[in-house]
């Protein structure tokens, strides 16, 4: 199989049309077989649930290219499950996460050609989502729905690559403690463009959301979780209720303890204990880990010892031992690794 002819070194975390795209309709009760298309468009009603009352939750995952010139994915039995507990949160038929995990196989084996060759810094970025898509007008969940995926060829998350980000508490809430901060829904991230757009004009490069209840502990930003490192080399990530559960996190607190005999924990997090971690970063699908150098708290500048040139040493050795096992290039967990090709 050849591949497609592109820049793949200099990619950014955008949008690029691949050849396929999978889609299944749910109506009268059930999903029916599913099947790829070639057409990227989608028309729906203009009174359709997802434009009128947000009934849309996505997920995201990567498909890698390994060492040895497979075509891998990393744990999308994980998005299948959180895909389904968020449509349950949201009314919307949970799509089967068996039929999930074959949808996802199916359009990276449609799109191989671009999957970016390994080394290249790159990999291909899958997004299933799902939408209300029948006339709602009534304050009520859709009848009928719509399960896509599409896959599009992307380099890193934040343009500085592993360099320290400098981001700054939000006054801004992301989650409410009893609301959606726990689910992928598309509404969560509407909620937070404006405070992103600004922290972006601010000359951040994200933001920190502190618990909306008491404004005291650390959640998450806008699309990643946070990983803090204590300086005798101890794995705190923070724990709520409004917390993206997030797939990256979960597989590094494993790889802390297990493959880097590190002490993990899962933990309340106070804003007024940040200063006394050594390292800290972000973590999610798109990103994996992105070091953070600095915590703006209202002009209060909280500087990390791991400083803004490059990751710390624990962070870097999580990073490293992540995408090795993505990679290929460390043997991974039972389970971790779905051969596509």
């Amino acid at each position: 199989m050849e591949k497609k002819q592109l820049d793949w070194a200099n990619l950014g975390f955008g949008y690029i049309t691949t050849d396929a795209r999978y889609v299944s309709t749910y109506k009268d009760g059930a999903w029916d077989d599913g099947t790829i298309t070639d057409n990227p468009n989608v028309v729906l009603n203009e009174c359709a649930g997802v434009f009128q009352y947000a009934q849309t939750v996505f997920e995201g995952l990567k498909a890698y290219t390994t060492e040895d010139g497979h075509i891998v994915c990393f744990r999308p039995d994980l998005n299948a499950s959180r895909m389904a507990d968020s449509a349950r949160r949201l009314e919307m038929p949970a799509f089967p996460e068996d039929k999930f995990v074959e949808a996802v196989v199916e359009t990276v084996k449609a799109n191989a050609a671009y999957v970016p060759p390994f080394g290249s810094g790159a990999t291909l970025y899958i997004r299933p989502y799902m939408m209300g898509t029948n006339p709602v007008i009534g304050v009520k969940p859709a009848d009928e729905y719509m399960f896509r995926i599409f896959t599009t060829p992307v380099g890193p998350y934040f343009k500085g690559g592993a360099k320290p980000l400098t981001i700054k508490v939000s006054d801004f809430d992301r989650a409410a403690p009893n609301g959606t901060g726990h689910i992928k829904a598309g509404l969560n991230y509407a909620m937070s463009l404006h405070a992103i757009v600004t922290a972006h004009e601010e000359g951040y490069a994200e933001n920190m959301y502190l618990d909306a209840r008491t404004r005291t502990k650390v959640e998450e930003t806008g699309g990643a979780n946070f990983i803090f490192i204590t300086k005798d080399g101890t794995l705190v990530t923070p724990k709520s209720g409004s917390i993206l559960p997030s797939i990256t996190r979960r597989s590094l607190m494993y790889v802390a303890e297990h493959y880097l005999n590190m002490k993990v924990e899962e933990r309340e997090v106070l804003l007024s204990e940040v200063k006394d971690f050594a390292e800290a970063g972000l973590c999610g699908t798109a990103a994996v880990i992105s070091p953070v150098g600095k915590i703006v708290d209202h002009g209060t500048e909280i500087c990390l010892p791991s400083g803004m040139e490059e990751m710390g040493p624990y962070t870097k050795k999580l990073y490293d031992t992540l995408t090795g096992i993505q990679m290929g290039r460390i043997e991974a967990p039972e389970g971790w690794i779905k051969t596509i090709l």
